[in-house]
């Protein structure tokens, strides 16, 4: 069988397009890095791929927030094309600007055009570079966290990634609808950790650093009701390898992230 063909977006101030790339190569699939430029001159149909990745960067400097342009764009030029990639049931997935920009132009947690929900300022109010434990929701759809039994372990680095939403309604149905894939974890039993009662804030589960942003109930990944759009604010495309482990030379392993790109991958096949 002939591999899918992955599109990877390319928008100006996008820079990890290349580790997407090659995270989805190793995983089976065609990947091909393209600029949006040949997609508004028709060099390049979206509907000849089966799968899109919307990487992570600073699209357009963030000048008007995280993301904002970028789905401005997708918006106003590539409207009717994504919401038949989409329509169709073909993996796309949004890593960190991606997240951003798919959640700002209303495709997460959907239905598009409308915005339910916004990823803002951390609520420590500064950029955080750190690796983080994130832990796959059974209730969700999501076809790129099926099957995923081990917690996956990746970096975070963003200033501009707590999930918020408008109210508690709003967030019941994230919950009741099965749209929340993802979720920030600790790693060790936190009632058995001696931290400052500030630190815990109002969510135990996942308490900073564990929770890096502050978002919602932990949440670091979001789907559509269809399972097939799915973004998160870390960076999965950075453990695909053991080596990648920031402790590896100590023995440390496991927490890989291709999982995630071989479901991904795998549901493309069949529209080839």
């Amino acid at each position: 069988m002939s591999q899918p063909r992955i599109l990877i977006l390319h928008a100006p101030g996008t820079n990890r397009d290349r580790e997407a790339a090659l995270a989805c190569q190793s995983a089976g699939g065609d990947a091909e890095i393209v600029h949006m430029n040949r997609l508004i001159h028709g060099q390049t149909r979206l509907g000849d791929y089966q799968m899109l990745v919307i990487p992570g960067g600073f699209s357009y400097g963030d000048d008007l927030g995280a993301g904002r342009l970028w789905a401005n764009d997708l918006y106003h030029r590539f409207r009717e094309d994504l919401d038949a990639f989409v329509a169709a049931g073909k993996p796309v997935l949004g890593i960190c600007n991606g997240f951003q920009t798919l959640v700002k132009a209303g495709y997460l947690p959907g239905p598009a055009p409308e915005q339910r929900v916004s990823l803002t300022f951390n609520r420590r109010g500064h950029f955080e570079c750190r690796w983080v434990r994130l832990r796959a929701m059974v209730s969700s759809p999501c076809l790129f966290t099926q099957g995923l039994e081990e917690d996956i372990l990746c970096p975070v680095a963003h200033g501009e990634g707590r999930l918020a939403v408008p109210d508690d309604a709003a967030l019941q149905e994230l919950w009741e609808g099965g749209l929340v894939a993802l979720r920030y974890v600790a790693p060790v039993d936190l009632a058995k950790m001696d931290l400052p009662s500030s630190e815990i804030e109002t969510q135990p589960r996942a308490p900073y650093p564990y929770n890096p942003n502050g978002s919602v109930d932990d949440i670091a990944g979001l789907c559509n009701a269809a399972g097939n759009v799915f973004g998160l604010m870390p960076h999965p495309e950075d453990h695909i390898s053991p080596y990648q482990h920031p402790r590896w030379t100590r023995g440390h392993r496991g927490g890989l992230s291709t999982a995630l790109f071989a479901n991904g991958i795998n549901a493309a096949t069949r529209f080839i």
